[in-house]
């Protein structure tokens, strides 16, 4: 589902109103009366000459008997989103002897990313530092892994997680062996 802005709702509102006031059949004054807002603003509102508070989209919405989903007809996201193993994009051109695949879907990218990182024997993924607040959180799905995070250094072996402030120099590893971790990055 793609995001939707608030300039597109807000351009969406005036004529979703009017419907809704049509489709009970009442008129200005009725609706007026029902939400307390003047009659005036209400038919401001429908022609897309003035933008309700909060306060007033509530009372319209009480009034008009729809919720806010319903008079937006904002679409639901499906149940279940599939990303396949041959639609997961690869990031090429980082590390030393590493693939990289990025398992989260692109409207997240820069704020919650999650990648599956295999690492060849020797392979590492170097880091410079992301954005302030930034973490990461590794866990080693095979082999075992060295993890940098400025001046610390931990070993990390099957199944052991490790969170560290990314907004800092850092690297991840394989040691005595190809490896491979499942990578989260938050970004604040």
């Amino acid at each position: 589902m793609q995001d939707i802005s608030a300039d597109q709702i807000l351009s969406r509102l005036p004529a979703r109103l009017k419907a809704a006031r049509q489709r009970q059949g009442l008129s200005l004054e009725a609706v007026a009366r029902l939400s307390g807002v003047s009659r005036s603003m209400v038919s401001q509102i429908e022609r897309g000459e003035s933008s309700p508070t909060v306060a007033t989209l509530w009372n319209l919405t009480r009034a008009l008997q729809v919720d806010f989903a319903g008079l937006l007809d904002v679409a639901q996201a499906p149940g279940i989103e599939v990303i396949t193993a041959a639609q997961a994009p690869r990031v090429a051109g980082h590390g030393k002897g590493c693939q990289i695949t990025i398992l989260s879907p692109p409207e997240q990218a820069g704020r919650l990313e999650v990648y599956d990182i295999r690492l060849d024997a020797g392979g590492l993924l170097d880091s410079a530092p992301h954005g302030a607040g930034t973490r990461e959180q590794v866990t080693v799905l095979e082999g075992s892994v060295e993890i940098r995070a400025g001046t610390e250094t931990r070993q990390l072996e099957h199944n052991d997680t490790a969170h560290y402030r990314a907004d800092q120099p850092h690297r991840i590893a394989a040691v005595n062996g190809p490896a491979r971790v499942f990578l989260i990055v938050e970004t604040p």
